[in-house]
């Protein structure tokens, strides 16, 4: 609700000189989510795009599949003592007939914004509750310098992080190179969410033909993430971990990592990437 940065006075040491000033920063608050009036988790997010952040963490669940899963989202009043609305709790009701989860995907009840689902590692829970399996999906295949002019679109489309220097962001592109959409969040996991959540939103999914890029780490989370909304191909500016190598093998994702200039490592799904075919060294 227009929290996205605040101001705070700071002490600034250059060169020896000392001076006051006030500084622009990330805002940070929690987000509850509820679903259907129940309680579901806690996020530390940056405020905006709450809905859509809350309809991408149901699809990277297996609650959501499609908008018309989707009933209403709303701000919880009355989220405090005094009877105030925060516009820090948000409640998701889901269409009759939505199967409620039996939590196999279930997340600790507290996230925070760097780790997000910390501590929930099976893949089986991913493979068994995915919807649109990626090997299914009409063949996608990427040209390395394709992938490697989009980290800096990416930079060039943080607004907020020209501001502050303290958010991650997610961008979803078409195979050819377009930017689809942006989302910047003091999480990446976040920042996923509020992508999923608006492609829900808008009727696009599964996210089939498209490319997600990350600024920093590939987490298992960002890759089960990928997975659940059907996309096929993962980068990340940064490295990947290895539970996300084996759920992108696992699951059939193109996992890139390491993206930056000309150079970046393949951990998965290489046959999504136009390599040049080169001559065996002996």
């Amino acid at each position: 609700m227009g929290r996205v940065t605040e101001r705070r006075k700071v002490i600034r040491i250059r060169d020896g000189s000392v001076s006051s000033r006030p500084d622009t920063l990330v805002a940070e608050e929690p987000l509850e989510i509820r679903l259907n009036g129940k309680p579901l988790a806690i996020t530390m997010r940056t405020p905006g795009d709450d809905f859509a952040l809350a309809a991408g963490f149901l699809v990277s669940e297996g609650v959501l599949a499609a908008a018309s899963d989707l009933l209403n989202i709303v701000y919880c009043a009355g989220a405090t003592v005094d009877g105030s609305n925060t516009y820090n709790v948000v409640d998701v009701r889901t269409a009759p007939g939505v199967t409620m989860p039996d939590i196999t995907l279930e997340r600790n009840v507290y996230t925070t914004s760097s780790c997000g689902l910390c501590g929930k590692a099976s893949l089986d829970a991913v493979r068994t509750t995915a919807r649109w399996p990626i090997s299914d999906t009409p063949p996608v295949r990427v040209d390395p310098e394709l992938l490697a002019s989009l980290p800096d679109r990416l930079r060039s489309a943080q607004r907020v992080f020209d501001r502050t220097g303290g958010l991650h962001a997610a961008a979803l592109f078409s195979e050819d190179g377009e930017l689809l959409d942006i989302r910047e969040d003091v999480g990446r996991h976040n920042a996923v969410d509020k992508l999923v959540g608006r492609a829900l939103q808008n009727g696009d999914l599964p996210l089939s033909r498209t490319i997600l890029l990350v600024s920093g780490r590939a987490s298992f989370e960002l890759a089960q993430k990928a997975v659940m909304a059907g996309i096929p191909l993962l980068a990340a500016v940064s490295a990947p971990s290895s539970l996300a190598v084996d759920l992108a093998a696992e699951a059939g994702l193109t996992l890139v990592g390491f993206l930056r200039g000309s150079s970046m490592n393949v951990y998965a799904g290489e046959d999504r990437i136009a390599l040049r075919a080169a001559a065996a060294q002996g």
